[in-house]
């Protein structure tokens, strides 16, 4: 066997958005929540992660970049998930390629690692979600790993907890778990995306800048000083976990709304009640709320669900296609672009959506009138960095084109 050879494995991974959310950890290291969580799964078309790893007999360390930028690959939470999958690795041979690799040998190799997030990193949108299960996803593949994406997902849990849940599409559950070793914490497809296929997502990127209290610090300041966080784990999410499986399970938008809203509201009520508090959202998440919650009321019926992670960006859920349409109305007279933005850069995504809106371009955008239930709205040019446009999508794909591959297959660095 020649110690030239370098072989590669690309995947795509999306990123998840909880309904019910994962906020406070029973164990930091092996990353066990203290209750269960649910969240919709996004196209990867608009937001995923892009990662290809490579092995090779030249390698002389683990290598990682990110982005285009090469990182450290010390950090437990990486050394954890490649610690994990090279126990499971097991033999592989390409005879094309006249490479066989023994199931002993991968102790002894060297991985070299590149992704790209094709959305904003660390600006409250779960890019750690996606990297890390697509660094889980992609190695498995790379390794021959037979363990299922039930499995995997508790490894990807080690490297960011809610990356568990990116291991499949469409609604996905994060089980606790029981054991103490973690064995039983990991994650279950509930239903896939076409089970919901009207619902349609826009999400408005409030500041893509990086946020002042990293989730990992947030959760541990909860679950050492919030009260309500320890109540909530107890009495509040077991009980709204199986009234949301059932929503789901009934396509029912006015109890999944009512959940979904209700749960991102206390999660951030648990923030302010962490000592020092801890502020996520900001005005325009406030106000955002507020118009959501104004239209809802006078429709009679939830359109709309708001949910925000740990960070200002507002996630919204419309029962379908029709309400997607009049909420993004709402949103561009709110929240308009500067004037010398266009709006090919300011709605990104499923673009198809501002047909139905009747939005063609900015002067569309001028001719908006305030909406019926809210007639006093002010306009905010500016507040919205942009907006994504998408829908729930698939679980982890394998791209078999090497030309989108992130290394070079000569050398395994960087393209």
């Amino acid at each position: 066997m020649g110690e030239k050879w370098v072989l590669m494995k690309t995947a795509q991974t999306p990123t998840n958005i909880a309904v019910i959310k994962y906020w406070g950890k029973r164990d930091e290291t092996l990353i066990l929540p203290v209750n269960d969580s649910i969240s919709v799964t996004l196209d990867p078309a608009h937001l995923c992660t892009t990662t290809t790893v490579a092995v090779s007999p030249a390698f002389q360390q683990d290598r990682m970049w990110l982005n285009g930028k090469e990182i450290s690959l010390s950090g437990g939470r990486y050394q954890n998930c490649l610690r994990e999958i090279r126990k499971r690795a097991r033999e592989v041979e390409d005879k094309e390629k006249g490479i066989k690799i023994e199931k002993e040998d991968w102790e002894k190799l060297h991985l070299h690692i590149a992704s790209y997030n094709n959305f904003p990193t660390a600006a409250g949108l779960a890019s750690s979600a996606a990297g890390f299960a697509c660094l889980v996803f992609a190695l498995a593949k790379l390794m021959n790993v037979e363990e299922d994406e039930s499995q995997l997902s508790a490894i990807a849990r080690q490297g960011s907890g809610s990356a568990c849940r990116s291991l499949f599409g469409g609604f996905v559950k994060w089980i606790m778990g029981k054991e103490e070793d973690g064995s039983d914490s990991l994650a279950v497809q509930l239903v896939d995306e076409k089970h919901w296929d009207d619902l349609f997502i826009i999400i408005a990127v409030v500041s893509s800048r990086q946020k002042e209290t990293s989730s990992t610090s947030g959760m541990r300041e909860s679950v050492e000083t919030s009260l309500l966080l320890q109540h909530r784990a107890k009495e509040v999410v077991p009980k709204r976990t199986l009234q949301m499986e059932e929503a789901i399970k009934n396509r029912d938008f006015a109890s999944f709304a009512k959940l979904t809203c209700a749960d991102s509201n206390q999660f951030h009520a648990v923030c302010l009640d962490t000592s020092p508090p801890i502020f996520y959202m900001n005005d325009t998440s406030h106000r955002i709320i507020s118009h959501v919650e104004k239209w809802n009321r006078s429709e009679g019926s939830p359109q709309v669900a708001y949910t925000f992670d740990a960070g200002p960006n507002a996630v919204l859920i419309a029962r379908d296609r029709k309400a997607a349409a009049q909420l993004l109305k709402r949103l561009l007279f709110s929240f308009p672009p500067n004037s010398d933005a266009d709006l090919d850069s300011y709605i990104i995504g499923d673009k198809t959506i501002l047909k139905e809106a009747g939005v063609e371009g900015m002067k569309d955008v001028e001719a908006l009138s305030p909406p019926p239930e809210n007639g006093a709205a002010q306009k905010c040019p500016g507040d919205v960095n942009y907006f994504i446009c998408t829908r729930p999508g698939k679980g982890p794909i394998l791209l078999s084109n090497e030309n989108v591959g992130l290394l070079d297959p000569e050398t395994g660095l960087p393209k």
